[in-house]
């Protein structure tokens, strides 16, 4: 059966895995906001970052073991070991840092501005994505799809005015100085993003090593940089004094699950799914999170908010369609092909590669 073809009770996979895409892109947004409300009782975003990257290698080894024992009928722990140290793993070295910085700085900006303008600001990244792609891997894009890109980031301004209400209020400072800081850590985070993204593509597309073997690599050595920059330098003293759990709950382990498991559900959708259905996918999380955040924060919706984050919404589906009647040569296809990947699996972090 092909993997077009591949169903769950009945209902194509393809639509299983959107399905439960839009759902975790959403929901993780929400559970992370919402788990840093309470300003009283804050967590160490740190150890939830390290818990994180833990969780992630136990699901990528496991499905790295169980594709051993598919392809060969046994497991062989010394032959899963020899790929994991395989002489050019070091090369993941630096996606896996880049990520640790670009997780710590996602729970900077959940913690500063509500879920909502969060996560269509945070759509940046396929514009850093997209530059970082043509300056490193000399993509060619179309140009509709240098359009669209204009679109986002014009959207993305938008939804950034304030209304002339609030314009003519007297804003709290604090307030002020929480939304340029939740801000900035979005834009350096889709900075970031698109840098470790087309980086980790290279590397993919240089190897012969299979996805989840690099994952492993890659959330192997994402440990040191969560477990050294955040939680031993950035809250050490925190973390010794009231322990490495303070203030843990069912919403934070929520958070930390969910962030864990999204990128498995990515790679079901880039395996099962094509490109214009996971632009749907991304726009649908959107939504989502944006009625989410009406009904659970009262977020106060603009008109200027609307707009900008309906150009957003064009723009990420004008992204993912193909180019319309042009043949595209091989190598020029596969860069491009790769490119909408892995703006689609960037959130995800744990990637599946075409």
């Amino acid at each position: 059966m092909m993997a077009a073809d591949a169903t769950i009770l009945g209902i194509p996979l393809k639509y299983v895995s959107l399905v439960t895409l839009c759902i975790q892109n959403s929901t993780l947004v929400i559970v992370m906001r919402y788990s840093r409300l309470d300003k009283e009782n804050l967590y160490y975003t740190s150890t939830a970052v390290f818990l994180s990257e833990l969780i992630k290698l136990i699901i990528c080894l496991y499905v790295a073991g169980r594709n051993q024992v598919r392809e060969t009928g046994r497991l062989s722990i010394q032959e899963l070991y020899s790929q994991i140290f395989a002489p050019d793993a070091w090369k993941l070295m630096i996606p896996a840092a880049l990520y640790t910085i670009q997780n710590n700085l996602q729970y900077v900006a959940v913690s500063m501005l509500d879920a909502a303008t969060f996560q269509v600001t945070y759509q940046l990244k396929i514009l850093t994505t997209a530059l970082c792609s043509v300056i490193m891997l000399k993509t060619s894009l179309s140009g509709m799809k240098w359009f669209s890109l204009v679109l986002l980031t014009f959207g993305v301004a938008l939804v950034q005015m304030p209304s002339s209400d609030h314009v003519n209020s007297n804003e709290d400072d604090d307030a002020t100085m929480e939304k340029i800081v939740g801000l900035g850590a979005v834009a350096v985070a889709c900075v970031i993003s698109g840098i470790a993204g087309v980086y980790f593509e290279k590397v993919l597309k240089n190897s012969k090593a299979s996805v989840w073997i690099r994952n492993v690599q890659l959330s192997f050595f994402s440990l040191f940089p969560a477990l050294i920059m955040g939680v031993w330098w950035k809250d050490g003293a925190g973390v010794w004094k009231n322990g490495f759990f303070y203030n843990y709950n069912y919403v934070v382990l929520g958070a930390i699950a969910c962030q864990a498991i999204g990128g498995i559900i990515v790679a079901m959708v880039v395996k099962y799914a094509d490109n214009i259905l996971k632009g749907f996918a991304t726009s649908i999380s959107i939504i989502l999170s944006f009625l989410a955040s009406v009904y659970l924060f009262n977020f106060i919706v603009t008109s200027t908010f609307l707009m900008g984050a309906t150009l957003v919404l064009i723009a990420t589906y004008v992204y993912s369609k193909p180019d319309p009647k042009k043949e595209i040569p091989s190598n020029n296809k596969e860069k491009d092909d790769g490119l909408i990947n892995y703006i689609i699996l960037i959130k995800g972090r744990c990637k599946f590669h075409k």
